[in-house]
């Protein structure tokens, strides 16, 4: 298999001779045997970061957040019928089918959960809106507004070689959902998994031209090309993670760069979670599968695992009894349950990482020179016992907290007092994740409060939640990854920030008039549009955002308090109360239910005609800013503020909605949500 570049929507590939001549030869994992070769360069990196400029970023700017989401739903369903042939392929990774599962099936969940949260979540705009509005003058005349928009550069993706696909996919969604073109560069070793994935991609037609590019092999001078509109996205090693961020032109041009990088994951035990708990199981179980899966090569695989002092000797019997349960061999194979490292090369880089360790700490499990194999050559094959390592002075060592050995390993270590697992725990240095396992309020606290500005994500997992849980390092969406310190800050789950990496926040500033019209969404003190048809009896399409109704007054009686307490039971004091309500600071006397308020002002502004409006979704900011005394009257503005296409019947308006008193005070501001029919479907 030749694995060629994808440069300017085309394949290229250098070279037909040999190892000699410059090609890379990508060995199996599980065997040894040649799975592919890529050659070493031979593309215009240049006229590919050109090309996404001038063509890629253009063809996708030009498309909204939810058509773009809309393309992210139709790449996943088409991977996903693609799931077989890579699975096959994977295994040649050394990865089982239980691993191939976080990677592959956690690849396309990432596009799915992409597309769904950015059809929900962001709007039909080439834009998006950050935050409220700011009041930047006395009079109402001059305001601000944040807004978000994709930036006019490449993103550049350097992955890793433990999870070929979700490691792709996961930077690929944000930036493609954001309106950003993409050059990959997959991780060698496992390159030809990463290709697969990416040929399907290309395949399936799906996205525009020049928003995706690859190359395979070395990247040349591509980092000579970018500038300040441009992001760098990488996953790997702290020392490969500084030569990038360090390189001449990344620091010049204020290239934007985010890492994900080694990372010492702590587990703790906490001190209530003695053996025979069910946390104390918890905490066994999910060390040791760390440990296994994906052959320990994960960046969020626990390497530091912390017990109180006195547990020390049960826990390490208990994870030896556990990993000795573990079957170790060829993948494919349905009795195995660790594979390979992704190649004999990184097998010797995790024996070498062993072997520094050892200075500071004893082998409690397993054999870093020999394994035990199922169904596969061990001589051929990048097979590894799980090692478990104990170190006995955890406190004044420094490997164990610097040293990363990205396999199979994990090293015990005992701790005196909440205090001093927190301590210990910070000596890695800030990590993508830790967990918790403790079921005593109290401890489970101060461990967490503890280590939370050293983590990206902390976890805490309890006999409540762990049939549900996640567990400590899944890559799985919607969880969060990047933390402080050497571990950088990676891509980001939780939510859609991920995708605001690849935009620039501006701040508008400018009368609510202008900033109305360039963001399409309707400010107080903009002008008012009065067709003099209640826009409840326009459709959707017809809506024009401004759009406004003033209804005629009403006034709230004291028997109108004294039937709406009645009637809903709520005979809270300051409705019923003449004397109770005076002495409260906030009210003069008896006053309105603010709901009896809401209540009286969907009475004032609803049509209640079929039409158009097809429900009320919900209330959004309601404030009730001042007291309606009986005999008082309200009246209500009501606009359309914003509009949001749903679905292809329908699409959500969002009215803001004043009610004012008789002096013209606002006494309740509120956003109302109503689902409206399209033009097409109220025909």
């Amino acid at each position: 298999m030749k694995l060629a570049s994808y440069a300017r929507d085309s394949w290229t590939f250098s070279g037909n001779g040999t190892v000699a001549d410059g090609l890379i030869e990508l060995r199996s994992a599980i065997d040894g045997h040649v799975v592919a070769v890529a050659s070493r360069g031979g593309v215009d990196v240049a006229e590919m970061v050109r090309y996404a400029r001038s063509t890629g970023g253009p063809n996708i700017r030009r498309l909204t957040f939810r058509e773009r989401a809309d393309m992210l739903r139709a790449l996943a369903a088409y991977l996903n019928e693609k799931k077989p042939s890579l699975y096959d392929l994977s295994f040649e990774t050394g990865a089982t089918r239980g691993d191939n599962f976080f990677d592959i099936d956690g690849g396309i969940g990432t596009l799915f959960s992409y597309a769904s949260r950015g059809r929900r979540e962001m709007p039909d705009e080439r834009f998006a809106l950050d935050g409220p509005l700011e009041p930047l003058s006395k009079g109402g005349t001059f305001v601000g507004r944040h807004v978000m928009t994709p930036l006019y550069g490449v993103a550049v993706h350097v992955n890793a070689f433990n999870f070929p696909c979700w490691g792709m996919l996961e930077k690929l969604s944000p930036a493609i959902l954001a309106g950003m073109p993409v050059i990959v560069k997959p991780a060698t070793p496992t390159a030809y998994v990463a290709h697969a994935v990416f040929r399907c991609i290309v395949e399936s037609g799906i996205l525009p031209a020049g928003s995706v590019q690859m190359i395979v092999g070395s990247v040349g001078d591509l980092l000579d090309h970018l500038n300040g509109q441009d992001v760098i996205s990488f996953t790997g090693s702290a020392d490969t993670s500084l030569l990038l961020r360090n390189h001449a032109v990344v620091a010049q041009n204020s290239v934007r760069f985010i890492a994900e990088r080694d990372s010492l994951n702590a587990a703790v035990l906490g001190k209530d979670a003695r053996p025979g708990t069910p946390e104390f199981d918890l905490f066994i179980r999910e060390v040791a599968r760390e440990m296994t899966v994906k052959c320990g090569q994960k960046c969020t695989a626990i390497r530091r695992a912390l017990v109180p002092a006195e547990f020390l000797e049960p826990a390490e019997a208990a994870l030896v009894e556990r990993l000795g349960q573990v079957v170790v061999g060829n993948p494919r194979l349905e009795s195995v349950r660790m594979g390979a490292l992704a190649g004999q090369p990184q097998r010797s880089e995790v024996r070498a990482r062993i072997a520094e360790l050892s200075s500071e700490a004893v082998v409690a499990y397993g054999d870093p020179e020999h394994c035990t194999v199922t169904g596969a050559d061990d001589q051929h094959g990048a097979f590894l016992s799980p090692i478990l390592l104990r170190c006995e002075n955890p406190q004044n060592a420094t490997k164990v907290h610097g040293v990363e050995a990205f396999g199979p390993v994990a090293t015990l270590m005992p701790y005196e007092d909440t205090e001093d697992a927190i301590a210990i725990a910070r000596r890695g240095s800030g990590s993508l994740v830790a967990s918790v396992y403790s079921y005593d309020d109290a401890i489970a606290n101060e461990l967490i409060l503890g280590m939370a500005p050293y983590h990206g994500r902390i976890i805490v997992i309890d006999r409540d939640c762990a049939k549900e849980s996640t567990g400590h390092g899944s890559p799985l969406p919607p969880l969060v990854h990047g933390g402080p310190g050497r571990a950088g800050g990676g891509e980001e789950l939780g939510g859609l920030r991920g995708v605001f990496h690849y935009m620039q926040r501006t701040a508008l500033q400018g009368s609510p008039e202008r900033l109305s019209s360039v963001t399409r969404c309707w400010l107080k003190g903009a002008p008012e549009k009065e067709t003099g048809v209640h826009p409840f009896r326009r459709s959707f399409d017809e809506l024009e955002v401004g759009e406004t109704i003033h209804t005629p007054p009403r006034t709230v009686s004291l028997d109108d308090i004294e039937h709406f307490a009645r009637f809903t039971g709520d005979q809270f004091y300051a409705h019923m109360d003449e004397e109770a309500a005076k002495a409260n600071p906030f009210f003069p006397g008896r006053v309105a239910h603010g709901y009896l308020i809401l209540s009286f002002a969907a009475g004032l502004f609803v049509d209640p005609a079929v039409g158009p409006v097809l429900a009320n979704y919900g209330l959004d900011g309601l404030r009730f800013l001042k007291p309606v005394s009986p005999g008082d009257e309200i009246r209500v503005r009501l606009t359309v503020k914003q509009k949001t296409p749903r679905k292809p019947e329908y699409g959500e308006v969002r009215w803001d909605v004043e009610v004012t008193n008789r002096d013209g005070e606002v006494v309740a501001t509120y956003d109302l949500l109503t689902m409206n029919a399209r033009a097409h479907a109220s025909a």
